[in-house]
């Protein structure tokens, strides 16, 4: 299976804790005003990685604490990413992704969305807002999007905000 990329990066910290690997998704119909990635918008732009592919290249960096997932917006491609997700974690690395729907719309948006959901660990969820920007923010671009430790989230039947320590790293 393949995923219409905007990108990859091999070797990131900013995009989660620790060193990760980085999916930037191609395609968003959320189009916030001072996206990071305007150009990730196009929904049949960027191109297409094969899910083993991606596999291989995450294989072969046994540095990595994770995966991030981003866009673009993910859950645009649930198939493709289900798969991937899925492999990432036979490799029991964490799995960060990022949305411009809130949680409680993906929970909305159908059963392949909601699978890629449960696979992940963390969420960080919201249209990033240009007014609510801010450079201080860990793991996230606006003060009103909010990481979410998803498994205690739908263990609990509510959303639970995952804590962050000072160093960066989640904390249960």
């Amino acid at each position: 299976m393949k995923i219409r990329l905007y990108g990859c990066v091999n070797d990131s910290i900013v995009d989660g804790p620790g060193l990760r690997y980085c999916v930037f998704t191609q395609g968003c119909i959320h189009h916030c005003l001072g996206c990071h990635n305007p150009k990730s918008h196009d929904l049949y732009g960027g191109y297409l990685k094969g899910v083993d592919e991606i596999i291989q290249e995450i294989s072969r960096n046994p540095l990595l604490d994770g995966v991030t997932i981003s866009g673009g917006e993910p859950f645009l491609q649930p198939l493709p990413l289900i798969e991937l997700v899925s492999k990432v974690k036979q490799r029991h690395l964490h799995v960060m992704i990022y949305s411009g729907y809130t949680y409680e719309e993906i929970l909305n948006l159908g059963e392949n969305e909601r699978k890629l959901l449960s696979l992940c660990d963390t969420l960080v969820d919201g249209r990033f807002v240009l007014s609510l920007r801010s450079l201080t923010l860990l793991y996230k671009g606006s003060s009103n999007q909010r990481i979410i430790d998803i498994s205690s989230s739908l263990r609990q039947g509510n959303m639970v905000i995952q804590q962050v320590n000072e160093y960066g790293e989640f904390v249960n």
